[in-house]
């Protein structure tokens, strides 16, 4: 019988000979992953679709901040909230993926549960319920931005204040970004519905 040595030697050597064999004698994948598009790319060049996105998460849930008491606070507070919404959805793209518009849904639920002011955060929470997000609510600038000035009007409402004419976003909540309208002037002056184009975005 030959030395232990020589049989674990003898050993090694066979075990590397079978891994070897199915390396060179298996025929290699040409099958490679396009990063941009998430597509498996096959011998066949058939494409499979890898959702490798994380999914969507549902952002319910309570609100997390406390009660503002300070009035001149939370007036502030909504007015600056207001502005970046409204400035948010008014430079929206204007034929968004879905990408986008789950990720703008998000913001407005994550928006119900973090906003400083707890209780103003519960109003806007039931207003989601209320009036929700909808994917095909926000499947364009325009949709996306008179959706956010119906849910505005809705809080102007409860607070006794002016209705916000929704045809004057543009004028009221412009960033400066010098933006063109979504409407070429070629186009009737007014929207489908009769209501001023809304410039932004890309």
């Amino acid at each position: 019988m030959p030395p232990k040595f020589v049989r674990a030697f003898i050993g090694i050597i066979i075990v590397l000979v079978i891994l070897t064999s199915l390396f060179v004698f298996h025929e290699p994948t040409r099958t490679y992953l396009d990063p941009s598009t998430g597509n498996v790319y096959d011998d066949e060049s058939v494409h499979k679709t890898v959702d490798n996105k994380p999914p969507i998460r549902d952002f319910g849930g309570g609100v997390i901040m406390p009660k503002l008491g300070n009035e001149t606070a939370k007036r502030a507070l909504g007015q600056a909230a207001w502005k970046l919404m409204h400035t948010m959805t008014l430079r929206y793209p204007e034929n968004p993926t879905s990408d986008e518009r789950e990720a703008l849904k998000a913001y407005f639920h994550l928006q119900a549960r973090l906003y400083p002011c707890g209780e103003c955060a519960a109003e806007f929470q039931q207003l989601l319920v209320k009036l929700p997000p909808q994917l095909r609510k926000t499947s364009s600038r325009r949709s996306a931005a008179l959706w956010l000035c119906h849910v505005h009007n809705e809080v102007n409402k409860r607070l006794e204040k002016p209705i916000f004419d929704c045809a004057h976003l543009d004028s009221t909540y412009d960033c400066g970004c010098g933006d063109e309208p979504i409407l070429d002037s070629r186009e009737s002056d007014t929207g489908l519905d009769g209501v001023l184009p809304i410039k932004g975005g890309r």
